[in-house]
């Protein structure tokens, strides 16, 4: 009986899998210069308050923070999915070890909990790495430094401005000058978190990169 109910609840989650997760939960858990964050996705908002989806969400994190393996919790998610009849998802997991001279600082924006940050870094002031945990929330960045972006995809993203109406409508000999511009505004501006403007201009009026000079911080790992 209770493989059938397995094989059931497996074939009901299977069939709810393409399904938008737009909703849920993230949690953070930090201590001891040991810090986890957790997201888990579900469809619906009050799907995402379900006492079982909260339980089952605050497990995944404690699992992430004790260094086990999330996959150990599969036949729950599944379980569950089939019993709240939603598609329920993990949708990332991390945990981030800091030593003794370095910091553990996070964000999540209550009450609803849907977005959250967690951030490694090292000297600066403690309230200035909380801020740049809320930046990440906010920013979403896809790549921490420029070198991390993969140099085919910085040629695509040429090649289409290059094309671009707006560049072809100026004069030939300053299109790849106007094509540098905006690739570094537009895509570095956006997809690089070290490039982005930071999000408070009462803070600063410069990069992410500039802020973090201007308060002392080096940033050694995050996740968001």
């Amino acid at each position: 009986a209770v493989k059938l109910l397995r094989e059931k609840g497996m074939a009901s989650a299977a069939k709810r899998a393409d399904r938008a997760t737009s909703e849920g939960k993230v949690g953070v858990m930090v201590r001891d210069q040991v810090g986890a964050i957790s997201a888990i996705g579900c469809e619906t908002e009050p799907v995402s308050n379900n006492d079982d989806f909260l339980a089952y969400a605050e497990k995944t994190l404690r699992t992430v923070f004790d260094g086990g393996d999330v996959d150990t919790l599969e036949d729950e998610r599944v379980a569950l999915a089939a019993r709240l009849g939603e598609n329920i998802q993990v949708v990332g997991t991390k945990r981030i070890e800091a030593s003794a001279d370095e910091a553990i600082s996070f964000y999540v924006h209550a009450p609803a909990n849907k977005v959250g940050a967690i951030v490694r870094t090292k000297g600066g002031d403690p309230a200035a790495a909380r801020s740049l945990a809320l930046h990440l929330t906010f920013a979403r960045p896809t790549y921490g430094t420029r070198d991390e972006v993969p140099q085919e995809l910085v040629d695509a993203e040429r090649e289409i401005l290059s094309h671009s109406d707006e560049v072809l409508a100026k004069p030939e000999n300053v299109r790849d000058k106007i094509v540098e511009g905006q690739l570094n505004k537009r895509f570095f501006g956006e997809a690089v978190l070290t490039e982005q403007t930071w999000y408070r201009a009462d803070e600063s009026t410069g990069t992410v990169a500039q802020y973090l000079k201007e308060q002392g911080i080096e940033l050694l790992d995050y996740a968001w």
